[in-house]
């Protein structure tokens, strides 16, 4: 509408005119386009969606792909390239009817887009970290460990736009599962022509509301409509821009200088500030997620049980949360967060109630037992990923550990170095946070399946806890599903592999001129339900 004012008026009083009517006319409401700018918090390692598996890349590759479901503003799922399906009596098959739609170059995509890309994400060779979270697919975790071809995958195209997904066993969460970027279709006709440079932006293609028109790495990447998209009538922004620094605090001063819109994260240190200065931005809500430190404990000492029990108890998870966070988070005491549907309580540490002072001796007495004492003390280095939070967490454990004799060295890296030595078991104890991509106390113990690989950290193994998830994964009673994976837990907080710390909230900072932006417990926010005002 702006446009077609400036063109049919001339003359500088019709022009003055005319901006008081736009101006009168759009005060306080919403119009179409505009570019969009947001911090993501961290360079992405790849565009690729079977080569992320970051929070801040979901940010971006979100809004460029579509896949079967999606998230609605609520990070609820709800149809996406699927209008519809069906689901077999036993809960194991469903079947997809897809919506005519179209890649970014106008390429129709079918089913057998889906079928290339699951098989795909699968094989071997593509070395995807994340595919483990697809092992719900029949013949997922063989294709995946190189003992079967990807044609034996549970994936079929019955027609052109028909799909056919079946299952290993009942999976109450696997629409939500679907809306992960691991089940993201990704073109085949491109990558069989260019093959991994399919990502640079003169060659992307993508199916979702934006496509890729530049990626300057550690600066920015932008993003403009795709005009091909099948709904692009409904999406009010012209572009995206994300910015990938990791500098909270620069990030907050961009922020309020209204150089960023959306600032996905900002430093607790400055929450009294901002509720006083900036408090309808700042935006905290609950975050279904853990902040937590894998122990690898395929090394030595931190193979000994004593070892890991001792720095966990010595953590004091309530000092963290009110005296250096003040932003909310709860102390965890367990693995899965409160709350999560189909599992009624999570299994929390047997000495959680035990007071703090009594616990730090118990430390001390496990770290004797285990030959560490004054005079030979455990040394270590905790790695954090760059983050005024993560410091300040990281210092303050330290100091905790101190007081029990532990000498610990600091050692920061950016995320996207800090997360390659983590999945390369290349560290002691680390920091580490995990957000569900789906709803479902799975999707955190699965982290700690022998089977899961790279993002088991900690390369943690037991036995019988892989025993009861695979019970878990087959048992179509949800109440019976739920206490396998609590006895699950239970035996992990147990074998200590991982130190959880809290249970997140999430910390945003939104402008006020952006309108859709919603609060919820993934903090997943599709950028194509937002508009400016």
């Amino acid at each position: 509408m702006k446009g077609k004012l400036w063109r049919n008026m001339s003359g500088l009083r019709n022009v003055f005119y005319a901006t008081c009517v736009f101006a009168l006319m759009t005060a306080g409401t919403a119009y179409a386009g505009g570019t969009l700018r947001v911090a993501a918090m961290g360079e992405p390692a790849s565009l690729d969606p079977h080569k992320v598996s970051g929070t801040w890349e979901n940010y971006i590759v979100g809004d460029m792909f579509l896949g079967l479901t999606t998230e609605d503003p609520k990070a609820e799922a709800v149809p996406g390239v699927a209008e519809s399906w069906t689901i077999s009596e036993d809960l194991t098959t469903y079947t997809f009817k897809l919506r005519k739609s179209t890649w970014s170059d106008g390429t129709p995509l079918t089913a057998n887009d889906f079928v290339f890309s699951l098989q795909r994400i699968l094989l071997p060779e593509t070395a995807a970290e994340y595919a483990s979270l697809l092992y719900v697919i029949d013949g997922a975790e063989a294709v995946n460990s190189g003992k079967a071809e990807a044609s034996s995958l549970g994936v079929k195209a019955l027609d052109d736009y028909t799909l056919e997904i079946k299952l290993v066993g009942p999976a109450p969460y696997f629409l939500d599962l679907l809306t992960h970027y691991t089940a993201y279709p990704v073109p085949k006709h491109v990558i069989d022509k260019v093959g991994k440079d399919w990502t640079k932006p003169e060659n992307m293609v993508v199916n979702g509301p934006f496509k890729l028109v530049e990626w300057l790495p550690n600066t920015h990447v932008k993003l403009t409509k795709n005009d091909n998209y099948y709904d692009v009538a409904a999406i009010d922004l012209d572009a995206l821009t994300f910015f990938t620094q990791e500098d909270r605090a620069a990030v907050q001063k961009r922020f309020r200088a209204g150089e960023i819109d959306v600032a996905m994260d900002f430093s607790s240190d400055q929450i009294g500030w901002l509720r006083e200065n900036m408090p309808e931005e700042t935006r905290i809500a609950p975050y279904m997620g853990v902040y937590y430190y894998p122990i690898n404990s395929s090394v030595e000492p931190f193979t000994d049980v004593r070892v890991r029990t001792a720095l966990s108890m010595a953590v004091n998870r309530e000092a963290i949360v009110d005296k250096v966070l003040k932003t909310g988070e709860l102390a965890a005491y367990s693995f899965v967060p409160p709350g999560v549907s189909h599992y009624s309580k999570p299994a929390e540490v047997e000495w959680k109630d035990v007071p703090y002072g009594e616990r730090v001796k118990k430390a001390k007495a496990l770290l004797a037992d285990a030959g560490f004492t004054a005079d030979n003390p455990l040394e270590l280095t905790l790695r954090y990923n760059t983050s005024e939070n993560h410091k300040r967490i990281a210092v303050a454990v330290v100091s905790m550990w101190k007081a029990i004799g532990v000498k610990a060295e600091l050692h920061n890296a950016e995320v996207k170095v800090h997360y390659a030595d983590l999945k390369q078991g290349d560290f002691q104890v680390a920091r580490a946070g995990w957000i569900a991509d789906y709803n479902d106390a799975q999707n955190f113990l699965y982290l700690l399946e022998t089977r899961t690989g790279a993002n088991n950290y900690g390369r943690y193994s037991n036995p019988e806890f892989d025993s009861l998830m695979k019970q878990a994964e087959v048992t179509a009673d949800l109440k019976k599903r739920g206490e396998l994976m609590y006895k699950a837990e239970a035996q992990a907080m147990a074998d200590m592999p991982v130190i959880p710390i809290y249970h997140y909230v999430s910390k945003n900072l939104v402008s006020k001129k952006v309108v859709g932006f919603e609060d919820n417990a993934k903090d997943i926010h599709r950028w194509r339900y937002i508009t400016l005002k």
